[in-house]
């Protein structure tokens, strides 16, 4: 068993960038690829930064049982696998995920007690549609969908364990490293060590 730490928030809150410095921090923090319908983009690579599929084949895991979540937003499907999550505890690592509050909601219900969800929030509307442009990633059709987009994930606040306003980033990744860190602290994780202890008496 381990933690599941799920990153949820709009598109070009941060998410990303705080999951990367956070992994690069501690090793034992696993990236989850994703399985998508989405085109990949300049500089993406099959495998290490999603599982690129067509739509049939997405269908057909889902049909099967193989994906622990899956949502469509933007107009494409995106699944984490449950190998990916049983392979990673095999491993006693645990596995960071950046998804969207469906995404959170459903691997909640699938991993009750490993699952710690942050959500991710911008400081101001404003900022965050300066961040979607300045990404220079997508047209002014999927920017407006994704300011849409942003307002309905807001709303989802109640389905997190944590919020985090990302004004400052030092100042949020200090904050999501220690949700992080005391996550790795909860009861069930210790379970054994404490039994090891008490044998002793």
């Amino acid at each position: 068993m381990g933690v599941l730490f799920i990153a949820c928030g709009p598109s070009g809150v941060g998410k990303t960038s705080l999951g990367r410095r956070l992994r690069q921090a501690h090793p034992q923090l696993t990236l989850s690829v994703s399985y998508t319908t989405r085109a990949a983009r300049a500089g993406e690579v099959d495998g290490k930064d999603y599982h690129f599929v067509d739509e049939a084949r997405f269908m057909r895991m889902r049909d099967n049982g193989e994906f622990a979540e899956w949502a469509k937003v933007h107009g494409n499907f995106y699944a984490t696998p449950r190998s990916e999550i049983t392979q990673a505890f095999a491993r006693k690592e645990d596995v960071f995920f950046d998804v969207d509050y469906q995404g959170a909601l459903q691997l909640q219900a699938a991993f009750p007690t490993e699952s710690v969800s942050v959500l991710i929030a911008p400081p101001s509307l404003e900022l965050l549609e300066r961040r979607l442009r300045g990404r220079a990633t997508d047209d002014e059709a999927t920017i407006a969908r994704r300011l849409d987009a942003a307002l309905h994930e807001l709303e989802q606040h109640g389905t997190c364990d944590y919020i985090l306003i990302n004004d400052d980033f030092e100042q949020a990744y200090q904050e999501f490293e220690h949700i992080y860190l005391a996550a790795r602290k909860r009861g069930y994780l210790w379970v054994k060590a404490i039994e090891a202890l008490l044998d002793q008496g």
